[in-house]
């Protein structure tokens, strides 16, 4: 006997179905809940099949985000095999059948009829330490595009309010400045207090400055206050919106900066770390996001698989005597990921100056650089370029990290 179950996972239970032989089902299907009890039914079902099989039965679902963790982590500790599929993989199996039915039960099957037809991985699992620093990075990029969010909104509100306050700090959103909009909202409040008013308090927002600095931009902000074209705020409701925004500005700030250390602290401790980092163009975030999306390397055979995870393999359209020659990147990967190598490219392949005593410049990563210029001087447009220094930097990691060896950037 070739005995399976094959579980359509959704959001805290799962529809089972068992198999003993191809097309051979073993009773009925039904669902369990995601409980420590309802996994111990589950456990209960799974000995009997293997009672009546004499064979530990494997476990096929698909991959539903973080809906299915609960059952992995439950029969993993039980020494069952699991097999996590593309959800992309399935739907293309249940397309072949003419009929357009979708149930619980019947997408129960049709993993279980999968395992039979297709040629599928089992699962492997992905070290604690990687599983953490992906959900700290993943948790970093969702942070940061609020973040960054919120900034636009400040800006917007600023511009009805305080338009001219741009430029009187560095940085329109460093501690110091948010803290002074704070404190003077409003070029009434500004004039109306005197220079040495504003100067004190901008030091004690900024204490490690000197009373000199404090001093310059208390000038600046009171000149911006008297170019304002805003010298009276009629809407109240802008400073309230201002307020709170500069509130969450800070919140938000103070957050990122602790996961980054977290981020860093985790990621020190991992070989993987320290390997994609020598690449140069790759800084530390960049590096820590792109091992923890990739996890074990050793779920990947080949480079191309890698590459197909990361969806920058082409698309390819034939059809007869017709060829397609203008095939984009499939996308059906790790957008995370993706994002991540773009980046990288970018950041490998700009120019940098030699060191502060020369104006000589010189890419950060001379090996992608000339790929890149090579892939130009082809006449590849931009992002076709991007996309293949993408794919090549790739390979390099793959190679870097089945070796466990650093990155040579030579002449």
């Amino acid at each position: 006997m070739n005995p399976v179950v094959g579980l359509d996972v959704a959001k805290g239970e799962s529809q089972v179905q068992a198999f003993l032989e191809k097309k051979k089902p073993f009773k009925k299907s039904f669902k369990v809940a995601h409980t420590l009890e309802g996994l111990h039914v589950l456990h209960t079902f799974l000995k009997e099949v293997e009672d009546v099989s004499g064979i530990k039965p494997p476990i096929v679902m698909e991959s539903t985000g973080h809906y299915h963790m609960p059952v992995v982590q439950f029969f993993e500790k039980r020494g069952y095999l699991l097999i996590i599929i593309n959800p992309l993989i399935s739907y293309r199996a249940k397309s072949t059948s003419l009929r357009k039915v979708k149930t619980d039960i019947i997408d129960a099957q049709h993993l279980c009829e999968m395992y039979y037809k297709e040629d599928l991985e089992s699962y492997k699992k992905r070290g604690i330490q990687l599983l953490n620093l992906r959900n700290l990075t993943r948790q970093h990029e969702n942070l940061t595009g609020m973040y960054v969010q919120t900034k636009l909104q400040f800006q917007s509100v600023l511009d009805q309010v305080f338009p001219e306050y741009v430029g009187v700090f560095g940085d329109l959103y460093s501690d110091v400045s948010l803290l002074t909009i704070l404190t003077f909202p409003t070029s009434e409040e500004i004039l109306m207090a005197s220079e040495e008013t504003v100067s004190k308090k901008i030091k004690e927002l900024c204490n490690s400055r000197s009373q000199k600095w404090a001093s310059n931009q208390a000038s600046k902000l009171i000149s911006a206050a008297s170019r304002n074209p805003f010298q009276q705020t009629l809407y109240q409701s802008l400073l309230i919106s201002l307020k709170m925004l500069i509130g969450i500005l800070l919140e938000y700030k103070k957050h990122l900066s602790n996961l980054e250390e977290e981020i860093d602290a985790l990621a020190k401790n991992i070989e993987e770390y320290k390997i994609i980092q020598s690449i140069p163009g790759i800084g530390e975030k960049i590096a820590a996001t792109i091992i923890s999306e990739i996890g074990e390397i050793d779920r990947f055979n080949h480079p191309k698989k890698l590459v197909a995870f990361a969806g920058i393999d082409p698309s390819v359209f034939e059809s007869g005597t017709f060829k397609g020659t203008k095939n984009r990147i499939t996308k059906r990967g790790s957008s995370r990921l993706r994002h991540a190598l773009f980046t990288a490219v970018r950041c490998a392949i700009r120019d940098s100056r030699k060191s502060r005593t020369t104006k000589e410049l010189i890419p950060r990563n001379k090996k992608l650089r000339a790929f890149y210029d090579k892939k130009r001087e082809e006449g590849k447009p931009y992002r076709v370029s991007i996309i293949a220094c993408a794919n090549k930097l790739l390979h390099w990691i793959y190679a870097l990290l089945k070796n466990k060896t650093v990155f040579q950037d030579v002449a």
